[in-house]
């Protein structure tokens, strides 16, 4: 796991839960349920940055006899669960709040407390986002973000790219709702403002569980790999042909890769162990996230 992965999500932990400190104790100044949203979605991220570095730290966790093949992918799990949380209760209770406040409008009290804290919020939001693009882009390699975080096996740098936008998105759904309300008068805007930042929790909670599902079902390696391992197979003089290569990812940086192999006819059982092991070899040193190879001799179907 990047070093620098494990800095933004510390950095977002620490600075999430100073922020929602800071908008509770607005919330309950002002009246504000538009700065009640924000503070749940703040505790939410703390919850969910916490959840990130748990997953990171049972996953490093060696092979044992119950998980033959590891535990790497404790970080899908507890991915997925971030996408629960996300929806569960920084949308469901935002909406709730929303509606509530919808239905029975309040007037905001001292709103110049919630534009300070809202400001103050976007500074330290917009610096955690940086440094999560910074990380996320050093992933494109001239992709696009959609092609970046489909090719992905790391969860946790989009994870956190996605909870930092939709935090800033939140803030400037807040801040309209609070304006709309002050300068026209009527407090339902603020209430219209925790139903938007719900529905923005949403969706981010939807794209996420999507992603990551896919990653816990269990995702192959990239296509770049698996051709390469084709190559290096079909190179090998005692090979006849290459019949099926199926790869698995057990974790970020852990991929499973089995081989079926149509060997010379002629070749004696001691020069096919070898041609395995060479070829075996190969594959480790030119890919190092490949763990565990497994080669099956078959005839050429």
């Amino acid at each position: 796991m990047a070093h620098g992965t494990k800095f933004i999500i510390y950095a977002a932990l620490v600075g999430n839960g100073l922020i929602a400190i800071t908008k509770f104790v607005a919330a309950t100044i002002t009246g504000s349920a538009a700065m009640m949203a924000e503070g749940i979605h703040s505790v939410v991220d703390t919850g969910n940055q916490g959840l990130l570095l748990h997953g990171m730290r049972r996953a490093r966790r060696p092979a044992d006899a119950r998980f033959p093949f590891g535990h790497g992918k404790e970080i899908y799990f507890w991915s997925f669960v971030v996408a629960i949380m996300i929806f569960a209760l920084g949308s469901g209770v935002s909406i709730y709040e929303g509606v509530h406040r919808t239905m029975h409008p309040e007037p905001v009290n001292a709103p110049i407390i919630n534009y300070i804290v809202l400001g103050l919020a976007a500074v330290f939001e917009g610096f955690a986002w940086w440094f999560a693009w910074k990380e996320f882009r050093s992933q494109m390699r001239g992709r696009s973000i959609r092609e970046t975080i489909h090719a992905s096996k790391d969860p946790t740098t989009f994870v956190v790219l996605f909870e930092d936008s939709a935090a800033m998105l939140g803030l400037f759904v807040a801040a309209i709702g609070l304006t709309l309300g002050e300068v026209m008068g009527m407090p339902i805007f603020d209430g219209l403002a925790s139903i938007g930042i719900g529905l923005i929790l949403g969706a981010t909670a939807i794209m996420l569980a999507i992603r990551t599902k896919s990653l816990l079902i269990g995702e192959s390696a990239e296509p770049g790999i698996v051709a390469d391992v084709r190559q290096r197979a079909s190179a090998i003089e005692a090979v006849e042909a290459v019949n099926e290569i199926l790869t698995l990812h057990m974790g970020p940086h852990y991929v499973l890769l089995t081989i079926s192999l149509d060997f010379r006819d002629e070749l004696p059982a001691g020069d096919v162990e070898k041609a395995i092991d060479r070829l075996t070899r190969d594959i480790r040193a030119a890919h190092e996230d490949i763990k565990r190879v497994f080669i099956e001799a078959e005839a050429a179907r």
